[in-house]
């Protein structure tokens, strides 16, 4: 698999990374991101910040947000309204599982306009955006292939690659071009997952993935290239100054 070069310390300024999300430790997904924070570089000042704490609604004094698995979140309201300021204020974001769903659907309803639904909060929903996958994928691993041209593919090769998944939805393909021509743009996929990753082109570093790329780490004690490129988006960030303190 393709890498970037992991982030390096910076002399100026140290990036301040949010897990958002709402911790358990009897899920393995949580353990492997418990073993990414020990792994990571210095000059990265990462924590979890659970979605009903108050600083999940005060998120200026962050340089990188990571939209963790776990939903449906203890306020769902509080990370849909951090994507939307990550989105819209340049900050570097990393949606994950769910944190890649709720990413599809904050920027379908805040920038295409479309009224898109999360079955798993809405069951009701006629044609959710966010629907029940295929082939529940729990605890399943899928072959992920990355779009050439896309910068899921500069950071982790067009080569197939094996994804960890925990999650029994996905997005719906008859919203994918929607999304699209709003500059959402599909970066990869896999067979039963269909869409495995979306990438804002316009933004410095928004991506979201189905697949998990915390999980195996604890293993391998080290991070997936992906994690690598978003602490060093978060590292760039944090010594431009781009995201205000």
């Amino acid at each position: 698999m393709a890498g970037v070069q992991p982030a390096q310390p910076s002399s100026s300024a140290t990036a301040r990374i949010a897990l958002l999300g709402d911790r358990n430790t009897e899920f393995v997904t949580h353990r492997e991101l418990d073993a990414v924070l020990e792994l990571l570089p210095e000059g990265i000042d990462a924590a979890w910040l659970a979605t009903d704490d108050p600083g999940a609604r005060q998120l200026s004094n962050l340089d990188g947000l990571w939209v963790v698995p776990g939903s449906p979140y203890r306020d769902n309201a509080a990370v849909f309204e951090a994507i939307r300021y990550a989105r819209e204020s340049g900050m570097p974001l990393l949606g994950t599982c769910s944190g890649f769903q709720y990413t599809v659907i904050e920027f379908a309803r805040n920038v295409a306009g479309i009224d898109a639904a999360h079955a798993e909060l809405d069951p009701s929903a006629k044609e959710p955006m966010i629907a029940p996958l295929a082939c529940s994928l729990i605890g399943e691993q899928r072959t992920v292939q990355c779009v050439a041209g896309t910068r899921l593919a500069e950071i982790c090769g067009t080569a197939p690659f094996p994804g960890f998944h925990w999650c029994g939805y996905g997005l719906a393909e008859s919203f994918v071009e929607r999304l699209s021509e709003h500059g959402l743009t599909t970066c990869a996929s896999a067979p039963d997952a269909g869409v495995e990753a979306v990438e804002l082109a316009s933004h410095p570093f928004l991506i979201a993935t189905l697949f998990q790329p915390q999980v195996g780490a604890t293993q391998t004690q080290t991070l997936h290239p992906l994690i690598d490129a978003f602490l060093a988006a978060a590292q760039e960030s944090a010594t431009r100054g781009v995201t205000p303190s």
